[in-house]
């Protein structure tokens, strides 16, 4: 199971991703990735990603995470050929999602230039952001 959405131009500071997950078997347990195509124009060796999960029944949970993109000399970390790359970064190991009902995943992006307190308010080189979840095999 898995979504996508993409930006046209840059991904704007104020703008969220929203993804609705349906239920899944509450019996099984899931890892869940943030999957990230960045192409040559994205600046940063590093992308800051602020992502909450919206319980069905009123919990959220909230992350800041950092994920490297690059090596530090600059060579992509991402697989694919050409000047696009994906990426598919870990965000949750072996959960169960075991409430009824629809669960959203929130994406926003909180980059920041060193030494600024702003975020960068248009991010260009991010095409697509999205997530997978697939079932743990034991």
């Amino acid at each position: 199971m898995g979504e996508t959405s993409s930006f046209t131009g840059a991904w704007n500071k104020d703008r969220r991703v929203e993804f609705q997950i349906s239920q899944l078997d509450s019996l099984r347990n899931y890892n869940v990735f943030l999957n990230v195509r960045n192409s040559n124009e994205y600046k940063f060796n590093n992308l800051f990603l602020i992502v909450s999960i919206d319980f069905p029944h009123g919990k959220t949970i909230i992350d800041t995470l950092e994920y490297q993109l690059a090596k530090p000399d600059g060579t992509w970390l991402g697989t694919g050929l050409g000047s696009v790359k994906d990426n598919k970064f870990w965000y949750k190991e072996n959960v169960s999602f075991n409430e009824e009902g629809v669960y959203k995943l929130i994406i926003a992006q909180a980059v920041r230039n060193n030494g600024e307190v702003d975020g960068v308010t248009d991010l260009v080189g991010i095409t697509d952001v999205g997530f997978s979840i697939e079932e743990v095999n034991k």
